[in-house]
């Protein structure tokens, strides 16, 4: 069962996207439904998390920068399943507890740029994503967010009434000749750049 906190996040941004954005979502059949899936998307808005968790209707575990984890916002973002992060120091601790969380069964959604577009363009993506699909060895579902900068950029608290759509791609399976092959460095980096090159076709 959904906790109370997180089914309210739920219903309030799934009814308001519909109903403020016209929110169309493309490719649903391909969405993975049961079982543990790395989702990795582009990164544009503060509405990404909620845009994606929405298209599910179990729970969904996510980073969250770690200066977001203050006063109320703390507690409710633990009950939003985020994970914090420090941008400006990243550790492998965050990473293994997405990895973790994974293993056990759970589904995640990892943004492989790191942080949100600037002029909506697609970023280069992090080895670390890379390292997380490797290590976990679970589906990985990329989905692209069109829109969502439109409705609100980046720097901007303003919410503009634009058009967003989620594509979503066919699931990746990382077969074990894979899994041998993207070790180290520039294997997760490798890793990583296929993930966002199956983001940016769609």
């Amino acid at each position: 069962m959904m906790r109370w906190i997180y089914w309210l996040g739920w219903l309030t941004f799934r009814s308001g996207f519909r109903t403020l954005f016209g929110l169309r979502v493309r490719g649903l059949e391909r969405l993975i439904r049961t079982g543990p899936v790395l989702v990795v998307s582009n990164h544009q808005s503060f509405l990404d998390p909620p845009l994606i968790g929405g298209l599910y209707r179990d729970e969904m575990h996510f980073l969250a920068r770690k200066t977001l984890f203050r006063g109320i916002f703390k507690w409710i973002y633990r009950q939003w399943n985020a994970v914090p992060v420090d941008q400006e120091k990243p550790d492998m601790s965050s990473l293994k507890t997405i990895i973790r969380t994974l293993k056990e069964g759970h589904r995640v959604l990892v943004f492989p740029e790191g942080a949100r577009t600037m002029d909506g363009s697609l970023g280069e993506a992090q080895p670390g994503v890379g390292l997380i699909a490797v290590k976990a060895a679970v589906p990985i579902q990329p989905i692209r967010i069109r829109g969502a900068r439109e409705a609100l950029p980046r720097g901007s608290g303003r919410i503009r009434l634009e058009r967003i759509e989620l594509h979503i791609g066919e699931p990746i399976i990382l077969t074990p000749d894979d899994l041998k092959q993207l070790r180290g460095k520039d294997g997760y980096q490798e890793a990583a750049d296929r993930l966002m090159q199956a983001i940016s076709e769609l």
